[in-house]
């Protein structure tokens, strides 16, 4: 049976660079990314992704930081910045392996307000993939085993014919757990390896 093969996009089809959507605020990145530790951005994003709403998360920011929030303010219009490099070698991986007829879906830790720029910038993504999973419309984060259990389900797949491909272990082990053969993307160098050992790449 052909494989189902299931793709994380952040840091395996698409760069995202965060500091980028700050540097109207900053005059240097290390000053963008010093602040970014200051609010505890990642902590912050994570919550986005998962489904908090853009005006909540700014309000949140702003009671615990005041005035160092500030620059949350145009992270939205900036965001489109901060996700206009492909991973290199990536792409083509995916468009092989839909060529060979291989199915392919994506599941994505990704706010649901930031979701269209993702989509302005790569329609391919709606393309190539049967469905993509979007942690913040569906109020779900991987490693959490509901969000792979979605995608399962709305598409009638079984686990163990499916291949899940992220740059998180963490992400990696919660696939693994639930029965599906999982690879950690390091470049799309050992991708295409660790797939041709699979028989899905030559």
């Amino acid at each position: 049976m052909t494989k189902n093969v299931i793709f994380d996009l952040g840091a395996v089809l698409i760069q995202w660079d965060a500091a980028l959507a700050f540097a109207d605020n900053f005059d240097t990145r290390d000053q963008a990314e010093e602040w970014m530790r200051q609010i505890d951005f990642d902590g912050w994003n994570r919550l986005q992704d998962g489904g908090r709403r853009f005006a909540e998360g700014l309000d949140v920011a702003r009671a615990r930081h005041g005035a160092l929030a500030d620059p949350l303010e145009g992270y939205l219009a900036a965001f489109h910045l901060t996700i206009e490099k492909p991973v290199p070698g990536s792409w083509e991986i995916v468009e092989g392996l839909r060529e060979q007829g291989v199915p392919l879906y994506a599941i994505t830790n990704w706010a649901a307000e930031t979701w269209p720029a993702a989509i302005d910038t790569y329609p391919r993504l709606t393309e190539v993939f049967r469905d993509i999973v979007v942690s913040g419309q569906v109020s779900m984060l991987k490693p959490q085993p509901e969000i792979y259990r979605l995608l399962l389900d709305r598409n009638g797949l079984s686990a163990s014919d499916c291949i899940f491909i992220d740059d998180s272990r963490a992400n990696v082990e919660g696939a693994l757990a639930l029965g599906i053969d999982a690879i950690h993307f390091t470049d799309a160098e050992a991708l295409g390896s660790v797939l041709s050992q699979r028989g899905l790449w030559a």
